[in-house]
């Protein structure tokens, strides 16, 4: 009878021990990957920001005529060529089919 206490009451604590080391395995691989969310949501929000901040047409003019002043020019795009190398020579062509 004390045998089957003793077994008993090992397997008890291997078993315990067993949990609270795969628990342990757990709580690391929620910490590293909770700490990954955190990093691509504060990433994600920096992005969000530039995009909407950046993006819209009245910011860009905005800081066109704050940063560069007269140092950009407005251009027909239809005036843009493209430069290709085909078989070692250069071919210019209209970068826009029209």
């Amino acid at each position: 009878m004390k045998k089957i206490i003793l077994i008993c009451v090992l397997l008890l604590i291997l078993f315990t021990s067993q949990v609270k080391n795969s628990t342990k395995e757990i709580e690391k691989k929620i910490f590293a990957i909770s700490k990954n969310i955190r990093l691509l949501e504060a990433e994600v929000g920096d992005v969000m920001l530039e995009y909407n901040y950046l993006s819209s047409p009245e910011k860009l003019i905005q800081h066109q005529s704050y940063y560069f002043e007269n140092d950009l020019i407005k251009i027909d795009v239809t005036k843009i060529k493209k430069i290709e190398a085909i078989n070692n020579q250069l071919k210019v062509t209209d970068f826009i089919n029209k």
